[in-house]
C-alpha cells in the first residue's frame, strides 16, 4: 500500500500547535477530541505538537505495580516530576522541555490496522531526518521504557516510542521524541521508579528491565544541537513533501464541548488512581 498517497498527497492536515500552556491531562482531551472530529469528517486530518514539563506519563498498566505509591513519592518527592496516567496504550515515558510529542489523528476502523496506523508516523518520522546520515529501524527496544514492537532506534538506541488510541471512527497515532539531553538519565529515572514500585515483587505483567544505555536522544545519536523547535520545523516541511495541504483552522465550538467531556474522563481516571494511593 502507498501509505503516502493514501495519507499525505493531495490530503489536508490541520495543525494545532500545543507545544506551550497545556497540563498533560489536557492533551490527552484534546487528541480524544480531534480524532473524533476527523472520524466524523467534521474535520481534515489533524497534526498536534506538544511538551509538557517534568512529568512521567504511565500507562494502565502501571497504575496496577504493587508498590505504586512508593513509585509516585520517589518521582514527586525526590525527583520533582508529576505523574498522571494516560488512555492510550503503554508503559510509562518521560515527558520534559527536551521531549517533543507529536500526534496524528486520522480516519479509520476496522478496516485500518494497527500496523498501518503505526506506519504512517514511521513514514513521517524518516522523512523528516532523510537528511541525516543514520538508518532508522522499527522494532522493540526490549531494555527500554515502555518498549513496543514500533519502538524507534539508530544503532540499538532507542529514541521514540509510539502509541495509538482509537475514539469514534478516528485514530490518534502519538509519539514521543527524545531531541535534547540524555536519554540514558531519562531511562535511570524510569528504571529507579520501577525498583520503587515493585521492590523485586512477582507480577503477572512483565515490567521493563530497563537499560539505560539502551536509549538516547537524537543530539546525542546526530552529534549535533538539533532543538525541538527544529524538529518542529522539520515535521510541517515533512508534512509538505509528503503532498499534503497544511492549515491552521481554529478549534470550533462543538469541539471545545466535546474537549470538556474528554478532559472530564481524564481527571476521573487519575482521580481513580489517586483514591488506590491513598
Amino acid at each position: 500500500m502507498d501509505l503516502r498517497s493514501k495519507y499525505f498527497k493531495d490530503i489536508a492536515w490541520r495543525y494545532v500547535d500545543h507545544a506551550t500552556g497545556l497540563e498533560p491531562m489536557q492533551s490527552f482531551a484534546f487528541d480524544d477530541t480531534f480524532s473524533e472530529s476527523v472520524g466524523k469528517d467534521a474535520s481534515p486530518n489533524v497534526v498536534r505538537t506538544w511538551i509538557h514539563q517534568h512529568t512521567i506519563i504511565l500507562g494502565i498498566h502501571d497504575s496496577r505495580l504493587p508498590f505504586l505509591k512508593d513509585g509516585i513519592q520517589f518521582l514527586t518527592d525526590i525527583k520533582g516530576y508529576n505523574a498522571i496516567v494516560r488512555n492510550s496504550g503503554g508503559l510509562g515515558v518521560v515527558l520534559d522541555q527536551g521531549i517533543l510529542n507529536i500526534s496524528l489523528m486520522f480516519k479509520g476502523k476496522t478496516e485500518t490496522s494497527i500496523d498501518e496506523a503505526f506506519s504512517v508516523m514511521y513514514l513521517l518520522i524518516c522523512k523528516m531526518f532523510e537528511d541525516e546520515a543514520a538508518t532508522i529501524d522499527t522494532f522493540e527496544i526490549t531494555h527500554s521504557y515502555c518498549p513496543g514492537k514500533f519502538d524507534l532506534s539508530i544503532n540499538n538506541q532507542k529514541f521514540a516510542g509510539i502509541s495509538q488510541r482509537r475514539v469514534r471512527g478516528g485514530i490518534a497515532v502519538q509519539i514521543y521524541l527524545c531531541v535534547e539531553g540524555s536519554g540514558s538519565e531519562r531511562a535511570q529515572l524510569m528504571k529507579d521508579f520501577y525498583a520503587h514500585a515493585l521492590k523485586g515483587e512477582k507480577t503477572k505483567f512483565s515490567y521493563p528491565d530497563i537499560y539505560p544505555s539502551h536509549m538516547a536522544s537524537l543530539q546525542e545519536l546526530f552529534n549535533s544541537d538539533i532543538r525541538v523547535q527544529d524538529v518542529m520545523f522539520k515535521l510541517l516541511y515533512a508534512i509538505k513533501d509528503l503532498g499534503g495541504q497544511l492549515n491552521m483552522d481554529p478549534i470550533t465550538s462543538e469541539e471545545w464541548s466535546r474537549y470538556e467531556h474528554y478532559y472530564a474522563r481524564m481527571l476521573e481516571r487519575n482521580a481513580k488512581m489517586n483514591e488506590r494511593l491513598n
